[in-house]
């Protein structure tokens, strides 16, 4: 069973796919590599929910592909994502927004911790608007 953490992430995956889905009939790829993509992609999505662990480093490998292969949507890879399989995908963000995101995920694991609710969105949104001013 996929925790509300790994759903959230899977939702995200599926967002992405849409946009590269579109993409494609937007014609604005080659269509053989994109199609051979789509279905590592897919592959992915599938093997996520069963070995997360196993997966990340395909999921790295994919993500990074995403901002590579495709530029244009760059910007819409959901920076979530690039948190999650982390790695590589790690040189696509800056610094405070790692920081930003290591805050997020102690908080995750606090939660978790003490038996407590936590909803990944809202605690993110929570952070943003506590801004700079909260760092030391």
């Amino acid at each position: 069973m996929a925790t509300a953490h790994l759903e959230h992430h899977l939702v995200l995956l599926d967002h992405l796919r849409s946009i590269l889905v579109a993409l494609g009939e937007a014609e604005q790829v080659p269509e053989e590599s994109h199609a051979l993509f789509l279905d590592r992609f897919d592959e992915l999505r599938a093997q996520l929910p069963v070995d997360p662990v196993e997966s990340q480093y395909l999921g790295q490998d994919i993500i990074c592909q995403v901002i590579t292969r495709y530029p244009q949507i760059a910007h819409l890879v959901p920076r979530d994502l690039l948190w999650f399989f982390a790695g590589d995908c790690l040189h696509y963000m800056p610094d405070e927004e790692i920081e930003l995101y290591q805050a997020l995920e102690e908080r995750r694991f606090e939660a978790e911790e003490n038996d407590e609710p936590f909803d990944w969105n809202q605690e993110k949104q929570l952070m943003a608007m506590s801004g700079p001013q909260s760092h030391h």
